[in-house]
């Protein structure tokens, strides 16, 4: 059979590497990964291995963003896992490349390489470029709060039609520092991408040298006998949660993370976060935040420069072991740093905030935990009355109608892993809350998650989820909730007695799917605090 796809004789010799890429063209963000997949495969011929190339899926959350569809975006990087595992497993490869270039095929690949534990090395697929619109960069999250702008009567309808056809250029994933560019920077804090492998354009020559550098340093990696297990250690894992917060990254590495150490079997947890977080400052003024966009962290050297720093600081475990076969110290020894007078990463003596971003927050709303992303510029605290949806979709139209006002918290609740299921991005609530000029008087809470695009006062990944009555399920509209990014709380200023009083009257939902992959995620999936992970957890 093997004779059949081009083996030679002599090819049986040789280590066999499987060559994994997501390509396809149901998004920019994988358009191009044949290109790099053919490139990789290259790579791993030309220093002596046998290369096969083989295909996962994707699915595009900026396309499906508010729709039934989203629901399949997290269930993705279960199916992406299981798929790589299935074919590298079945086919007894010796080592493995996988492309990736979509927020949710990137960790996916990780917890493949990690259950896997063969020579394995990721590559990224590249940032895209920004758009130009009236002389002025945008991207993906332009046009979502652009939508925003359009309910409010602040943009035409040709306007909006005409910045959509801007906003994405060519190939590549979206470009600030949304979940794509957050998950690939992790990977290479990791040590599973070759150095700046995360901050690369997606359409540039470096992309695919990068590419064909990975195919021989699998073949490299086969020699040594060098395994995902022996660089997936919980050092590392807090070398790439130190790279999250100083980039300002987007709230699913919480998630993925997590889950990626669970693969790896390296505890971790969402108190790591915050114990990391609290040395830790956000350094890079880039999107949604931000200013920047990931083409100009690319432009003025990429990552390594920032890990460098980090290293310097005494922030990074430089002793652990990466895919080049030195350490993570080792292969940034010779980085120079960043160019005088950019203004992209910031000093330590002027960070753009002083602790993490990202604030795990207790509570009687979230006992088990939950996520908010604060920049800053939102403010540490707010307090405002509930609004309370069970969809998202009827948050979407109550923000559109102006229906939401100043001093609202809005609830979207059995939108969790289960309730959901799949744990939808909120995207499309938030920017149309930010295109209403509503960013630092609205807050936003779900038990669903948010697009590394989000930014305002948003809190999310709240546990228990509402399905398993979790105490989100019982908060009615007019309810008083207090959100406190210091005291890292999150809690229903409602007396317990009546809390317990709603909670006998709940019911648990019906499941709204019986059939198919939705209904057995939800089966299997576990809680957002443990990473929404499939495998059972011990």
């Amino acid at each position: 059979m093997l004779h059949a796809v081009g083996f030679t004789r002599e090819d049986f010799a040789k280590p066999q590497i499987g060559v994994c890429t997501a390509w396809s063209q149901v998004t920019p963000c994988n358009m191009h990964l044949d290109v790099l997949g053919a490139r990789a495969s290259a790579g791993v011929a030309a220093a002596g291995g046998k290369p096969l190339l083989f295909n996962t899926i994707t699915v595009s959350d900026g396309i499906s963003m508010g729709t039934e569809g989203m629901k399949y975006s997290l269930v993705s990087r279960e199916v992406i896992a299981d798929s790589i595992e299935t074919v590298v497993g079945a086919e007894g490869f010796d080592g493995l490349v996988a492309i990736g270039g979509c927020d949710k095929n990137m960790p996916a690949a990780v917890i493949g390489m990690a259950r896997l534990n063969r020579p394995s090395v990721f590559v990224y697929g590249g940032t895209i470029l920004p758009g130009i619109w009236h002389g002025q960069p945008v991207d993906i999250v332009s046009v979502f709060e652009a939508v925003g702008q359009h309910a409010a009567g602040r943009l035409s309808d040709a306007e909006l039609a005409d910045l959509e056809q801007h906003a994405c250029p060519g190939a590549g994933s979206c470009g600030g520092m949304y979940t794509a560019n957050t998950m690939a920077s992790a990977i290479e804090a990791l040590g599973l991408s070759l150095p700046n492998s995360s901050a690369q354009a997606a359409v540039s020559d470096d992309k695919c040298a990068d590419a064909e550098r990975a195919g021989a340093a699998v073949v490299a990696l086969v020699a040594q006998n060098l395994r995902p297990s022996d660089i997936l250690t919980r050092r590392a894992f807090e070398n790439a949660v130190t790279t999250v917060v100083a980039l300002g990254g987007s709230t699913n590495a919480v998630l993925h993370l997590l889950a990626m150490a669970h693969a790896a079997g390296v505890r971790l947890t969402i108190d790591d976060f915050t114990r990391i977080g609290r040395k830790v400052p956000v350094l890079a003024d880039l999107k949604p935040s931000g200013r920047y966009s990931m083409a100009e962290l690319v432009r003025i050297g990429g990552l390594t420069p920032l890990l460098k720093r980090l290293l310097d600081r005494g922030l990074l475990h430089g002793g652990e072991m990466t895919v080049t076969g030195r350490t993570l110290a080792e292969n940034l020894a010779g980085v120079a740093d960043y160019p005088e007078g950019q203004a992209v990463v910031m000093g330590f003596d002027r960070p753009i905030k002083p602790e993490s971003h990202l604030v795990i927050l207790r509570g009687n709303l979230a006992p088990d935990g939950a996520v908010a992303k604060i920049s800053g510029q939102e403010g540490e605290r707010f307090e405002g009355r509930a609004r309370v949806f069970d969809r998202e979709e009827r948050a979407l139209e109550a923000i559109l109608a102006g229906r939401i006002r100043k001093g609202d918290v809005v609830v979207i609740r059995y939108e969790g892993p289960q309730g959901g299921p799949g744990m939808r991005e909120m995207l499309a609530p938030t920017s149309a809350i930010m295109g209403r000029g509503l960013g630092s008087d609205v807050a936003l809470i779900t038990d669903g998650r948010f697009s590394g695009g989000t930014h305002g006062f948003v809190v999310g990944h709240v546990t228990p989820e509402a399905a398993l009555g979790g105490p989100l399920a019982l908060v009615r509209n007019g309810d008083r909730i207090v959100i406190d990014a210091v005291e890292r709380c999150v809690s229903l200023e409602v007396p317990a007695r009546e809390l317990a009083s709603r909670r006998k009257r709940w019911r648990k939902p019906r499941p709204r799917y019986r059939r198919g992959v939705l209904a057995k995620y939800a089966r299997l999936v576990g809680s957002a605090s443990l990473g929404a992970v499939t495998d059972p957890t011990d």
